[in-house]
């Protein structure tokens, strides 16, 4: 720290300078990320809310309830309008707290968790920390969890399943309600991470163009993570946890003397916790509305049908999968993706590699223009790798 202050104007400058070396959403060919820019409504809330500390609710209140309204309303999105929960930091917290709620709930002592190969690192993170056994399970030629597999590999330890609606690799959707039914069967925990599928599953929905059950409507599960921050289009950071009920956040409930007079109920992992996020989160919902969201999710839809149609016709790429949601999933066979993807990037396309393909996400930001010209882009670069060979 320097010993003199800086004027406004020297502090923004370094900072404008600095800034300007981040990749913008809005101008650069930026395929890989699950977040996008926020709705203007989010970020305007956000900055009316900037001092609010939700870990102090006697002072509070407003804040306090318009984050039980947002929870309200995302509960209502994953059919279970009483759901409660908090607006945290992120999918990360949220499995975490997850977990964390489900040895507390435990008195026998189970410590083993069953997830899928697809599940976010996330989980490696909660298991660490909270000293659980992870379990995972093969996937079907569809890549969701072979359900069959995870019932026999259940037994006397087994703590909690997870289930996942919209995989980071791939977004495709685990059989919920199989897992659900063996949840129920053996007494286990059932969460389901919907981080990213959470905000595009119940559009698709509406629009006829998914049939399944991904969400509360399934009995055993018994709480659900979903990210506002991603498609929500809310400002970071902005994850949500919602339980089926009150009952499952007693858990881990505790109080603090010295705040609200000990009657302030702490069912988070941080004590103070910012309220802007949730304040952000609940204007977004007001603003769109269900109308609103569903015809991003449509548009979304419809631009990533385009461009797996242009895929398709590009000699030298395969499609591991038909997309779920707005996610795509495909390998160059023949040559390494990590070397496509860097040839991409000479180019100016921002891709996420995973060990088995190279995927691109189709968020709102993702305009017409880029989805015309990353085909071409790709098609040059593997007619170049491969002449190279």
């Amino acid at each position: 720290m320097d010993e003199h202050s800086l004027s406004d104007a020297a502090v923004f400058k370094a900072l404008k300078k600095l800034l300007s070396r981040d990749a913008q959403y809005s101008s650069d060919g930026i395929l890989c990320s699950m977040c996008s820019e926020p709705l203007d409504a989010a970020r305007k809330a956000y900055s009316l809310a900037l001092e609010k500390n939700l870990g102090d609710e006697s002072l509070f209140p407003g804040t306090a309830q318009i984050e039980q309204e947002a929870v309200s309303m995302l509960g209502s999105l994953l059919s279970n309008a009483e759901a409660k929960g908090h607006i945290i930091s992120g999918g990360t917290e949220a499995n975490i707290t997850a977990l964390w709620v489900a040895r507390s709930l435990d008195k026998k002592g189970r410590r083993e968790v069953l997830l899928p190969e697809s599940t976010h690192f996330s989980f490696e993170t909660a298991a660490n920390l909270l000293e659980l056994k992870l379990v995972k399970i093969p996937l079907t030629s569809n890549f969701t969890v072979d359900a069959s597999k995870m019932r026999k590999k259940i037994g006397g330890n087994t703590l909690a399943v997870i289930g996942v609606a919209g995989s980071t690799g791939l977004g495709t959707v685990d059989p919920i309600t199989e897992l659900s039914d063996i949840a129920l069967e053996h007494d286990v925990y059932l969460h389901i991470d919907a981080a990213f599928g959470g905000f595009v599953l119940p559009f698709l929905e509406d629009l006829g163009l998914y049939k399944g059950v991904f969400d509360f409507k399934a009995p055993g599960v018994k709480s659900i993570t979903v990210d506002p921050h991603k498609m929500g289009l809310c400002p970071l950071p902005a994850g949500g946890i919602l339980f089926r009920d009150q009952s499952l956040l007693s858990a881990i409930s505790r109080s603090v003397l010295y705040i609200g007079k000990g009657r302030t109920k702490f069912t988070t992992i941080t004590g103070t916790r910012p309220g802007a996020p949730a304040v952000a989160v609940w204007a977004a919902l007001k603003r769109l509305g269900r109308s609103g969201y569903r015809q991003i999710v449509k548009q979304c839809i419809e631009n990533t049908s385009i461009l797996v149609g242009d895929l398709r016709q590009i000699d030298g790429v395969h499609l591991l999968a038909e997309p779920t949601m707005n996610i795509v999933g495909f390998t160059c066979p023949g040559l390494d993706n990590s070397i496509v993807v860097d040839a991409l990037a000479k180019k100016g396309w921002a891709l996420s590699l995973f060990p088995t393909h190279i995927r691109v996400v189709v968020m709102p930001h993702t305009e017409a223009k880029y989805l015309k010209a990353f085909p071409a882009d790709l098609k040059t670069v593997l007619a170049q790798l491969k002449e190279r060979a």
